[in-house]
């Protein structure tokens, strides 16, 4: 009787303190959120009325011709095409890299695999800058500066540790007999990977995928070093142009900013379940 009465003691607590949680988690999204909020609106807004000293949450006044200033801006279509050949092709090929590399560390013994993990960890703990003049003066002296190529492999090599870690462990996690048994019933080894094994990697893929689109998508300093040619540049260096001797076009540069932002947010609508699934079971110790 007594511990009963204890324990509906205590649910009064345990409330108030669930109550505190959620109220702090409340206010972390609040502030997370802010930021993207104030951008949409400020696209959103007159000229007039970003330069004003009497901000509000609100526009008093709601206009498009930020965004048409945006898309009128020269090199917006040769921005979009130079963001999507390096993105997409960084993020299909270090997938495809990742995922034969994960495979070769997840199902194979050879000497040096562990110091290999070890390497590809303590990789992604150095911060890009500290590469930077290196990799510039490598690619200056192989003819990559102000090429696409040169942009990519950066984007490419920097994606993957991290991919290759994280699809390892989906492959661990795999049990080699249904390889075998696919074999046995007559299927090629790529077979049965391509029938077996890879569906069951593609929520680790999808993880990885969109760590590797955000990482070439919106990457900005390598971007501006390795492409000085104007025709080059991809969407985050583009943005550049929008301030000039006369000033900064906020309306635009706001527009702008959300447009670019929009296709990394759809895919990872898209995807969202399928990297959720994949940030969980990735994680499981092999």
């Amino acid at each position: 009787m007594s511990s009963t009465t204890e324990t509906q003691a205590l649910r009064p607590d345990r409330k108030k303190s669930r109550l505190h949680l959620d109220i702090i988690g409340l206010g972390i999204a609040v502030v997370m959120i802010f930021p993207v909020y104030w951008l949409v609106i400020s696209s959103l807004r007159p000229n007039r009325e970003i330069r004003s000293y009497d901000q509000k949450l609100w526009p008093t006044s709601i206009t498009f011709d930020n965004f048409a200033r945006a898309i009128d801006q020269p090199n917006f279509t040769t921005a979009i095409q130079s963001s999507l050949i390096v993105a997409v092709t960084a993020v299909v090929g270090g997938m495809i890299i990742a995922t034969l590399a994960a495979l070769a560390i997840g199902r194979f013994r050879f000497f040096g695999r562990k110091p290999l993990l070890l390497i590809m960890i303590l990789v992604q703990m150095l911060p890009p800058t500290a590469m930077l003049i290196p990799i510039y003066a490598q690619l200056n002296a192989m003819g990559g500066i102000d090429e696409y190529w040169g942009l990519i492999v950066v984007y490419l090599v920097s994606t993957l540790p991290f991919a290759t870690i994280m699809i390892r462990g989906f492959v661990v996690n795999i049990p080699v007999e249904l390889e075998e048994s696919a074999m046995v019933d007559g299927l090629t080894r790529f077979g049965a990977f391509r029938k077996v094994v890879f569906p069951l990697l593609a929520p680790g893929l999808a993880a990885a995928s969109i760590f590797a689109l955000v990482n070439a998508w919106n990457e900005y300093l390598f971007a501006y070093i390795l492409i000085n040619d104007n025709s080059k540049y991809t969407l985050n260096v583009w943005l550049m142009t929008f301030t000039t001797e006369r000033g900064t076009d906020y309306g635009a540069l706001m527009a702008a900013s959300t447009m670019i932002a929009l296709p990394v947010v759809i895919f990872f609508m898209i995807i969202q379940k399928k990297m959720a699934a994949g940030l969980t079971s990735g994680a499981v110790k092999g």
